[in-house]
């Protein structure tokens, strides 16, 4: 069984915070636990913008607090993330993020991801022997 409290990891495991452009991620659970999927829970800035791409992963995310608004390039359609909205990446969906709240998000990546990713230019994660 594995136990870990947020603020434990926030205080006293800095390596498992990462932060990137107006944004910053508590990963709670990473590869290196050997559960399939990773576990995050992520804060985007109030009035930032984010376009990303998961190439290499699924993703599927959870608004806990915040206001926001995803849009996917595909298809055009925008929609409105409050709290108790999830949305799921199925198709390796590129989509604009916005936060116009601080926006908390409960996020799980297939492949987990290791810990130490940041965004690439394309907005996707490398794989992790890329």
């Amino acid at each position: 069984m594995i136990v870990r409290d947020f603020n434990d990891i926030v205080e006293k495991e800095r390596d498992r915070v990462v932060s990137d452009a107006k944004w910053s991620s508590v990963r709670m659970l990473l590869a290196s636990d050997g559960m399939g999927f990773s576990f995050h829970i992520t804060f985007l800035e109030p009035g930032s913008e984010h376009v990303f791409e998961y190439k290499n992963h699924f993703e599927s995310v959870y608004c806990m607090s915040g206001t926001g608004s995803i849009t996917d390039h595909a298809t055009g359609e925008t929609h409105a993330i409050r709290p108790g909205v999830m949305y799921a990446l199925d198709q390796h969906d590129r989509h604009t993020l916005r936060a116009e709240q601080e926006l908390v998000m409960a996020c799980v990546f297939n492949p987990p991801v290791t810990g130490n990713e940041v965004h690439r230019a394309d907005g996707s994660y490398a794989l992790e022997d890329s």
